[in-house]
């Protein structure tokens, strides 16, 4: 085999062992550290506006799951993460607004305003719990980040759990194999160059 044979199969197969690192990293990822059913707060971890600044099916099933632990009792807090990433809307504050007109007083609901990736969800969630004196927190999100977010969270000093946010409606299968290939990219990454540079001090 020639030496540029030799590249392409050595290419391909390290292409394909982080693949399977990653997607591995996310199937077998931590969903909490704790069995407690009660925290102190409930952490939606963000996801982009549409251009006109209304939640999307995704925003929408996340705040919309945040809003029934809420009312069953899981915690007396929500807070909202998630900066404007793809557009000028604060996801934070287009989710706060949803959880409102769900019927959360304002008095419960937190808004960190900041965060532009998930690393930046975790660490400023912590950081702001941490101000505040709270330790615990229920993470709820799409079914397809908890995974590379459960890699993220374990990283973190305080006591979680992960919880699915069912979507609003039904997804096509080929959406969610994009999203789950998009995931399984976004850990590849996280896993390389992210984990071992992440200087979060919550």
């Amino acid at each position: 085999m020639s030496w540029r044979g030799r590249s392409i199969l050595l290419a391909a197969a390290t292409v394909a062992g982080l693949w399977t690192w990653a997607y591995l990293a996310r199937r077998f990822a931590p969903k909490g550290n704790t069995e407690q059913t009660q925290f102190d707060a409930i952490v939606v971890l963000g996801d982009p506006a549409d251009k006109y600044g209304n939640p999307t099916p995704t925003e929408l099933a996340r705040v919309s799951e945040a809003v029934r632990e809420y009312e069953r009792g899981a915690a007396g807090h929500i807070l909202f993460t998630g900066g404007a990433v793809k557009n000028r809307y604060v996801e934070a504050e287009v989710m706060a607004r949803t959880a409102e007109a769900q019927g959360i007083p304002e008095s419960a609901i937190a808004i960190e305003p900041d965060a532009r990736n998930t690393v930046e969800n975790a660490c400023y969630a912590a950081r702001m719990m941490r101000a505040r004196g709270w330790t615990s927190a229920e993470v709820v999100s799409s079914d397809w980040q908890l995974g590379r977010a459960g890699l993220i969270f374990s990283r973190m000093p305080i006591a979680w759990k992960a919880r699915a946010a069912p979507a609003v409606e039904p997804e096509p299968g080929w959406y969610e194999d994009a999203l789950g290939a998009e995931e399984t990219l976004k850990t590849v990454r996280y896993l390389l160059w992210v984990r071992p540079m992440e200087r979060c001090e919550p």
